[in-house]
């Protein structure tokens, strides 16, 4: 059975899809067979693997009312080991379509149920929000993976997503726990990144993980050619972090506690 990991920040531009796309490749590169869910409506993690729209079967829209045919919707990346539930801007009306349904946070749930078996990781990568999409892939999820920027308001900005990690662990999905915090855009030379860094471990002491995300213009680069840092370059700094991470979350059990910022 696949372990279920949300990718989650209410704020953009923290490296959230960065870190789902290429925490998906490495953990491909060691042969876990992986699907990378995009729950975004701006779809960058489809187009970040070079997806293009017209060529796609179908998306993640229409398994929400066609659970059946979410094999058919997933499709091929660059790696054997990785496949995509990909994503359009079709998501957006999802907010508003589901908001008067009968257990509406648990669509995706029901469409990843068929293809559980078929893989050992499923990445969920959610829309910068914590919207009904969010709502979605937390009680799909069993994991809860937060990327954050290091910067000075960046403890502020994920208050709210605990808060709601919380809620959702108590009322919706009791299987729900946090696998860990990892810092991106990291920069040794800056004194605040340090400090953010300590300030971070002081909060999450059993939940930081060793590995860090650098600043790093290969990173960057990498989605603007379709690819993951893995298959853009190996051997940048961005790729080498990218792989620890892995490591780390493959070794790594999520906490059980119920409450987790100190």
């Amino acid at each position: 059975m696949a372990r279920i990991i949300s990718i989650a920040n209410q704020k953009g531009g923290v490296g959230k899809t960065t870190t789902a796309i290429n925490l998906s490749a490495a953990l491909a590169v060691m042969e876990k067979k992986v699907l990378l869910v995009d729950c975004d409506p701006q779809a960058n993690s489809t187009s970040g693997l070079g997806l293009q729209q017209e060529n796609l079967h179908g998306d993640l829209y229409n398994t929400f009312y066609e659970p059946e045919q979410v094999r058919q919707n997933i499709a091929k990346s660059r790696s054997p080991f990785l496949d995509i539930l990909p994503a359009s801007t079709n998501l957006v009306a999802v907010e508003l379509e589901l908001v008067d349904k009968m257990a509406r946070e648990f669509y995706l749930d029901e469409c990843l149920k068929a293809v559980q078996k078929d893989y050992e990781y499923i990445i969920l990568d959610c829309p910068p929000s914590l919207g009904l999409l969010t709502l979605n892939a937390l009680c799909a999820s069993r994991e809860l993976l937060i990327p954050l920027q290091c910067e000075f308001f960046a403890l502020e900005g994920i208050v709210k997503l605990l808060q709601t990690y919380e809620q959702v662990k108590k009322r919706l999905n009791p299987e729900l726990s946090l696998l860990g915090v990892v810092l991106t855009m990291y920069d040794t030379r800056n004194r605040l990144t340090r400090e953010v860094k300590n300030e971070v471990r002081r909060c999450f002491p059993d939940h930081l993980f060793e590995t860090v995300i650098p600043r790093n213009v290969r990173l960057s680069e990498a989605p603007s050619h379709g690819k993951s840092i893995i298959h853009y370059d190996i051997k940048s700094k961005g790729a080498d972090a990218y792989l620890g991470l892995s490591k780390e979350v493959v070794l790594r059990r999520p906490s059980k506690k119920s409450t987790v910022l100190q």
